[in-house]
């Protein structure tokens, strides 16, 4: 049996009480103006991710994902609705939030070393010098790069070099740390470890993780909630939990037959809405 988010909603309570949410998007929308007139990418887009959540989100493709993920970041503004990050409006990027992008290569200085790239975030927040290097220390650790400071991200694989972005995000400190297909430029086996990384340093750290990916997958490996959007003009398509166990691992997590019939799920529901599907109470 498949769970949705809003019949599991009252294991997240204490009390009867729902948790409170650290990033919620309500009625979002998103409009883009061209010459040749309106183009409704994003329509009416509405969840919520509780403190230390991990969801992951999926759709099809030109379904808004990264549309979706700029707005949450501050980079970009929703032309109806909006996005709180722990109560308060997001009208700018906000200091609570790290992003980790999907080139890597781009958002990394080439003539810094690993060690100034981690820490340049911080440099520019005015942290001073021994909190910084503290803080870069732990996160250098945290991704397995304690071993290359010195090193200049050419110097690096490709998955190494999304460490050294993973690594800065983290150093940064966020409260949400949103991640837009990171891993879709390296090998399927680079890909896995990167993702039991990732799994690892949100255990550690207690961060909220959205991570967008187009990979199906991974989104049911990945998280504990996978949130499925439709066809672009964008809604929810529909938000289950995944329900596997906490502590997974590439080869027995992957076996079981829960994961099969998870990934199923998402696939058939991303393929419906690549045929125009839409939820009931989104139809008007």
């Amino acid at each position: 049996m498949l769970v949705s988010e809003t019949s599991a909603s009252a294991d997240d309570a204490v009390g009867g009480t729902p948790a409170p949410a650290m990033l919620s998007v309500r009625g979002l929308k998103k409009v883009y103006q061209t010459d040749g007139g309106e183009i409704e990418a994003v329509r009416n887009l509405t969840f919520d991710l509780r403190p230390g959540e991990l969801a992951c989100l999926v759709g099809p493709s030109g379904s808004g994902k990264t549309t979706l993920l700029k707005c949450i970041a501050g980079l970009m503004a929703p032309t109806e609705g909006e996005v709180l990050l722990d109560g308060t409006r997001v009208s700018g990027p906000p200091k609570k939030m790290a992003v980790v992008f999907q080139e890597y290569g781009r958002s990394l200085f080439p003539w810094m070393r690993v060690r100034q790239n981690v820490e340049l975030p911080l440099k520019n927040q005015g942290v001073p010098k021994a909190e910084r290097d503290r803080l870069v220390d732990e996160a250098l650790e945290a991704v397995g790069l304690s071993h290359v400071p010195q090193s200049y991200p050419w110097q690096l694989s490709g998955g190494m070099q999304q460490r050294v972005a993973i690594a800065r995000a983290v150093a940064y400190q966020p409260e949400v740390l949103l991640m837009d297909e990171p891993f879709a430029a390296v090998d399927a086996q680079t890909r896995a470890d990167l993702e039991d990384l990732i799994r690892a340093v949100w255990k550690k750290l207690g961060v909220t993780v959205l991570f967008v990916t187009h990979d199906i997958d991974e989104s049911v490996y990945l998280g504990e909630r996978v949130i499925i959007l439709s066809s672009s003009p964008t809604v929810v398509q529909e938000d289950i939990i995944i329900d596997l166990p906490q502590e997974r691992d590439q080869l027995n997590t992957r076996a079981l037959p829960r994961f099969t019939e998870l990934r199923h799920h998402v696939y058939e529901q991303i393929q419906l809405a690549k045929k125009g599907h839409r939820p009931a109470a989104s139809v008007s």
